[in-house]
Order: structure tokens, then sequence, then C-alpha cells
């Protein structure tokens, strides 16, 4: 008596290649119900291949680099530079060699429930990671360029680790540290993906405890960024100390 589709469906869930045998014996099965199993199968095989060949393409820096002898790289990026309120973040870090998380890409072009999966997972698994937080005080006070620096200077120092090497998202930094400054990093090193997703997460998180704070202005929805709602809320309520003073159109009100 033939398996049903049900059946069937829920075996296959642990198969994980057209090569399998036992996904090879139900492609045989002329039953329409059945063929859609094995096409929806197919098409999921397709996918984690491409995620796999995305994920070995970046990790050609931290391959490159594991050639040379390095044994602990530090991915290194930030959000929260444009923004007007709130502050910026930055997290550096250290994966195990072996670590493997496909469809691990830059924070923003991720769902924010796949971050938030994501960040679990590097959280689980990394060797090492440190958290940068620059308020908005210090940002008015040294600008947006250097607390950026900062923020991702005292991220690196919070590694329980040292690091032989860092891959940071365009920018070079002032450590003794060897290092490679990556424009789009985020995107093309898998160590600045995960750093970018740990800082994503940090930062929304704070936003989200400041909109609980001041629900008037928004800030989970927006996470400090100027949209209507913000500056209508900034017309309306005032400005906040979380505001920055050195932004536009802030700074036009504080003058």
């Amino acid at each position: 008596m033939k398996k049903s589709i049900k059946e069937i469906k829920e075996e296959l869930k642990q198969v994980r290649s057209s090569e399998d045998a036992l996904f090879k014996a139900y492609a045989q099965d002329e039953r329409k119900g059945v063929q859609q199993v094995i096409i929806q199968k197919q098409r999921q095989f397709e996918a984690a291949e491409r995620l796999k060949k995305q994920f070995d393409e970046m990790m050609a820096y931290e391959n490159e680099l594991y050639s040379q002898g390095a044994t602990y790289i530090a991915g290194v990026d930030e959000v929260g530079r444009g923004p007007l309120a709130g502050p910026v973040v930055a997290a550096a870090v250290i994966l195990p060699p072996d670590f493997f998380l496909p469809g691990l890409t830059d924070s923003k072009k991720l769902s924010e429930a796949k971050r938030e999966e994501f960040y679990e997972e590097i959280c689980k698994k990394a060797v090492a990671i440190g958290i940068g937080i620059i308020d908005a005080k210090v940002i008015d006070s040294i600008n947006i360029y250097e607390a950026t620096k900062k923020a991702m200077i005292e991220a690196i120092e919070l590694l329980a680790v040292q690091p032989d090497e860092l891959l940071i998202d365009a920018m070079k930094l002032p450590v003794p540290i060897s290092q490679q400054s990556i424009i789009k990093g985020d995107a093309t090193s898998i160590s600045i993906a995960a750093s970018s997703v740990i800082a994503k997460v940090t930062r929304d998180r704070m936003m989200k405890e400041l909109g609980e704070r001041y629900p008037a202005y928004g800030f989970e929805k927006h996470m400090g960024y100027g949209t209507k709602q913000h500056l209508e809320a900034i017309e309306q309520y005032g400005i906040l100390s979380e505001h920055r003073r050195s932004f536009a159109p802030i700074k036009n009100q504080v003058n």
C-alpha cells in the first residue's frame, strides 16, 4: 500500500539533498500530489544551495586571513549614524572558523524576525562579542564620524578575546591591530554581517525602550530617523535629551 502524501511530506522533511535515495524514490511516484511535494522540496534544495553559495562567497576575506595564519578575526560594524535621536551603536564579533549560518547578510536586508533569529544564533556561537554605545550628548560634542569611530573602538576593547585581524565596514580605526576597511563589508564579509546584526538588534531594542518611555514620539517605529511623525512630535512636544542637537532640523530649533 502506497504511503499517503502527508506521510511522504513528513518523511521528506529530513531529506537534505536531491541525491538522497528516499527523494529519488518518491520522485518516481506519478501521483500529482506527490509530484507537487517533490517540486516544492526541489525548490527548497535550490534555495538552500543559493544561500550556501552566498555564505561561501562572504567567507572569502575570512578564509584568506585564516590561510595567512590568523586565529581570531573580528568583524566590526555600526548602526545609527543618520537618526535624529538615540545612540550610535557598534559591534565587534569574532566567529569560530567553522561558523555556518546561511542567509546571514547585511542586517538592513533582513526582516526583523530574521535579525532576531540570527542575533540569538550569533550570540550562541560567537567566540566573543563587544558592543560600543555612544549617546547623543557625545555625538553632539565630537561629531557623528568621531562618535562612530569611538563606538567601534569601544566594541573592540570590550572583546573578551584579542583579535589578530579586524574586518571593518568602510572605516579605518586608530588601533594597533591589523585591519581591512571594506566598502559594503556588511554584505561581503560574514564577520561584518554578524556584527551588523548584533549592532542593529541592540540599537533597535534600545529605541523600543525609548518608545515606551516617550510614547508620543514613536521611536519604536522609526528608530529615531527623521520621519514625518517624528518631526511633528518634536514640534509638538519638544526636544528630548536623547535628540542630537547638532543634527538638522533640530539644530535650527536650538540655535
